[in-house]
């Protein structure tokens, strides 16, 4: 039986809560999950989840801390954030942009009149991997996209490694991108967003 069936139906509201807590004021708790966009206050947060994921994997983090907040402080529309009891468990930044392909240029510029959102990074914190919460996380930002009627489509880089993943939330290859990183090469992936007014009629957007 959860709390709120043990309660009396008919016990008026101002009685409940002084019944349940007899003397106390009602205490204020986080929410077990919370998406929103992040700010730059979340930067050093997003950093050490995006350290600790991908130098050990690639030796270097697509975006260093001052990246973070310089995307956080230009686009903090263009990023969400999973909270949980507070805690940034995982998270994703994009920023705009307005060619056809990912140029070097991309991995720093955000163009405020592009149609393009370039996903600079998804990662998730350590203890909350193999749960499932990048392909969420991904689609809730994918969704959220289609509020935006500016943005006609999401482009993303990644190793060969991650095709497969991002694959299938729905991205289309490319082919290989135009931008290395040391020995590192990518696959340039795609993913159009459309249905802008179904989502704004039906979401509130």
């Amino acid at each position: 039986m959860s709390v709120l069936t043990a309660v009396p139906l008919l016990m008026p509201l101002s009685a409940r809560s002084s019944a349940a807590s007899p003397g106390r004021q009602r205490r204020h708790t986080l929410p077990a999950n919370e998406f929103r966009c992040l700010t730059p206050g979340d930067a050093i947060s997003v950093f050490e989840i995006e350290r600790e994921a991908f130098i050990s994997v690639s030796g270097d983090c697509p975006l260093h801390l001052d990246e973070v907040f310089h995307f956080l402080t230009l686009c903090p529309e263009l990023s969400l954030g999973w909270f949980e009891q507070g805690r940034l468990v995982a998270f994703i930044i994009g920023s705009l942009w307005d060619k056809e392909k990912l140029t070097q240029e991309a991995l720093m510029l955000h163009v405020a009149h592009g149609r393009t959102v370039h996903i600079h990074v998804l990662a998730v914190h350590r203890t909350s991997r193999q749960q499932g919460k990048g392909p969420i996380l991904l689609w809730r930002y994918l969704q959220y996209l289609r509020c935006l009627p500016y943005v006609h489509r999401a482009m993303l880089m990644c190793e060969d490694f991650l095709v497969s993943f991002y694959s299938k939330s729905g991205f289309k290859e490319l082919g290989p991108s135009e931008i290395t990183v040391g020995p590192l090469t990518f696959t340039e992936m795609e993913y159009a967003i459309r249905g802008h007014a179904l989502m704004r009629r039906n979401s509130g957007c």
